[in-house]
This record gives C-alpha cells, structure tokens and sequence, in this order.
C-alpha cells in the first residue's frame, strides 16, 4: 500500500468506529504536499440514494421515449451504434440471449432490451452512460432533477479552491452526467469550482493505470493527488497508481468497512496547508 505521507492526523486517533455505525469521526486531516483533489461522486459528494434510488430508475423509465424522439441525432445515432456493436460482441450468455429475440422495431428501439439489461446489471458501458446522461439532461431542463449534495459539500469545493487545490471529478458516469449534476444543486451551478472531468471513457475505475493517465492529463506526479472514494476497489487502484486515497464513509453507503485505508465523513474533517 502507497505511504499515505500527505496524511496527517491533528489528535490522536479515536478508537475505532465500527463500521456502518455511522458514529461522526472528529479527527482532522491534514493536506499537505498536494496539488489535486480528485473526487468521486456516488457515496462521496452526493448520495448513493439519489444515484440508485432516482437517477437510475428515471434513465429506465424514460429511455424508450428518448431515443424515439431523439432518433434523428447524429449523437444519438453514433451511441446507438457503439451500443449495438458492444451487445453483439458482450460475451454474457444473457446478453447473446437477447441478441438472439433482437427485434426489427427500428433503429431507435433496437437496442433498447440490451439497454435495459445494462441498467440493471449496473454494467459501466461508455455509451449508455452517455445516453444516460442525455436522458438526465432533460430530466434536469424540466425540473424533474435536483442533485442533493452532503451538506459539507458545496463548502468544501470552495475552502478547497480558495487554498489553492485544484479539483477533478472522476466518475463511472458520463462527463456530461457528472457537469449537469454539479449544475442542478441546492446550492446552484457549481461547475466552476472543478477544472477536470474523468469518466470511463480513459479507463475502468478498479484499473491502476487509469489513475496513471489521470495524472498524466493533470500534468502532476500521482502522490501530489488526494482521491476520495467510497468503493475499496477504486481506492486500491489509485494506492496502486501511487496516489493518496481516503475512504468515504457516508451513512447510506453500501460499502462501511475502510480496510486499510483512513476514513473520512465529512469534509469538515480536511485541514488544507499551504
């Protein structure tokens, strides 16, 4: 596991909390020898409830009509096809059942039965993601979408900024997904507090060399970057890739146990150092 040497505790460490307890962790950590924070979304700035519980089924439920009304985007078009040709090469002895029942319906709905099978597979195929975010988009344009950050959040990104830290996103949805997100929230447009946008798109997030490339793109050596997570896979492939993690441990989060790595609840608990 990589020195976590950019992290420092101001008090002693409490005893340990058990995990899911949700108890609130008072000991600072603090930043120092960093340039980036690189952060997750899902379990990290915004509820797993609103991404499973909302964003989800609101993509299932109002895919069909999108790509009826939208069959003449070009944009549209090229996903569909990314989406046909990822369904007619998918090893999964269900997908190629599907494939087998694929119906002439048009090119808009053709794929829509695979579609359906990756939401609810959770699978992390680029362009349903996109297509995805497409729907959300609209979603958010009606006011049907409002994206409920962890209250520490909004405060944060700006501390964050303000000391001089720059920010990135990196997340299994799309780019698109990820800025409309950081558009719709309580505290309105917070797109300007982030400078980068990752998604799958520049590789799987349990892939150690996606986080190098990461790096690359940000022009900054891997232990200058602090990732936050709640996924323990995620956070092994950035220890791995040599940079610094933290564990996000939010009440709601499928994942409770840290394993090695320190925890952090609220974003109250990051002491910035110049």
């Amino acid at each position: 596991m990589n020195d976590p040497g950019a992290l420092t505790s101001h008090q002693p460490p409490s005893p340990p909390t058990p995990a899911g307890s949700g108890a609130p962790d008072t000991e600072l950590i603090a930043l120092y020898g960093l340039d980036w924070l690189l952060l997750d979304i899902e379990g990290t700035t915004c509820p797993v409830s609103f991404v499973a519980g909302t964003l989800f089924p609101y993509a299932s439920e109002n895919l069909a009509g999108f790509l009826e009304e939208s069959a003449e985007r070009p944009d549209v078009q090229a996903l569909l096809q990314e989406v046909i040709a990822a369904w007619e090469a998918d090893p999964d002895p269900a997908a190629a059942a599907l494939l087998k029942q694929r119906q002439p319906v048009g090119a808009a709905l053709e794929s829509l039965p695979y579609l359906q099978w990756l939401i609810l597979q959770d699978r992390k195929l680029a362009p349903l993601k996109e297509l995805q975010g497409l729907v959300w988009e609209r979603g958010y344009e009606r006011g049907d979408l409002l994206a409920p950050l962890y209250p520490d959040v909004h405060g944060a990104l700006e501390r964050w900024q303000a000391s001089g830290f720059g920010l990135a996103v990196y997340s299994s949805g799309s780019v698109a997904a990820q800025q409309m997100l950081y558009t719709h929230t309580p505290s309105g447009d917070l797109r300007h507090l982030f400078s980068h946008w990752f998604d799958t798109r520049i590789g799987g997030k349990k892939e150690s060399s996606s986080y190098t490339r990461i790096a690359k793109q940000l022009c900054c050596q891997p232990g200058r970057i602090l990732f936050i997570s709640d996924a323990m896979a995620e956070l092994k492939a950035a220890d791995a890739a040599g940079m610094k993690v933290l564990f996000s441990d939010r009440e709601g989060n499928p994942e409770r146990d840290p394993g090695p790595f320190k925890v952090i609840r609220s974003y109250t608990q990051l002491k910035a150092i110049p």
